[in-house]
């Protein structure tokens, strides 16, 4: 009996990983998204002179263009401390742009089109594709951006990679340039949204960021479960070894 339920936990933790690694960036349909989401970044000029910032013991001065708002739906990210991202890390000594997400709204959202596409984020960049020829011809290019976010307060920092696709945020801030005297590093920002290829993204200096609306919180929680479920059987079957029967 002891092992047969260490069996069924075995099974029901591989279960949740399983579930919970497949569905847990899922992207919700246009019956979840918040009239919120909904309206186009806006940015006005702004007077800030350039301003002096640390991070990962590097000093940067960032130049702020734009004031900015971006609402909208996270369809991919890209965490710039991943191990294998030696370009922000090794190459360039950049510890400010903490994390890139890509990000959608307007009748994109409203329209549910969102969710017929393929995205995937690079070390740069955002890739959208799909082999709907309609979801193609509905989908928005301005209203898709890539968001190079640039923080090094550490509540914001950590709010900001927490997000996950599916996720309904707001950022605050400034569109900006922004470098470090460091083997010269230096890096710009698009100021418009119809554009597309290199320098096409949005490089924001953010100041608030907030999650509207998470998503599928309970597929999320369902890794960690399973991870501690499955490691829970293996001590159980370590413990307490099946014995033959005689």
């Amino acid at each position: 009996m002891l092992h047969a339920a260490q069996n069924l936990l075995l099974a029901a933790s591989l279960t949740l990983i399983a579930g919970g690694l497949w569905m847990r960036d899922r992207l919700p349909g246009p019956e979840a998204v918040l009239p919120a989401s909904l309206p186009e970044p806006t940015q006005e000029p702004e007077r800030r002179a350039p301003f002096p910032v640390s991070a990962g013991g590097v000093d940067y001065t960032v130049r702020p263009l734009y004031r900015y708002e971006l609402r909208g739906m996270v369809v991919s990210r890209h965490d710039t401390s991943a191990w294998w991202d030696v370009v922000h890390r090794d190459w360039w000594g950049d510890h400010l742009n903490v994390v890139d997400l890509c990000v959608v709204w307007g009748e994109t959202l409203r329209s549910g089109v969102h969710r017929r596409m393929r995205y995937a984020s690079g070390t740069f960049t955002c890739y959208y594709a799909t082999d709907d020829g309609e979801a193609r011809q509905r989908f928005r290019p301005d209203e898709i951006s890539n968001n190079h976010l640039l923080a090094n307060d550490p509540a914001i920092v950590k709010r900001l990679r927490g997000v996950r696709p599916g996720d309904q945020i707001l950022v605050r801030g400034a569109l900006a340039e922004y470098g470090h005297a460091q083997g010269g590093f230096a890096r710009g920002t698009s100021t418009r949204r119809d554009d597309r290829g290199n320098g096409a993204c949005e490089t924001i200096w953010v100041t608030e960021a907030r999650v509207l609306r998470r998503a599928n919180a309970g597929w999320r929680t369902a890794v960690p479960l399973g991870v501690g479920g499955l490691l829970l059987a293996l001590a159980l079957w370590f413990v307490l070894p099946p014995r033959p029967v005689e």
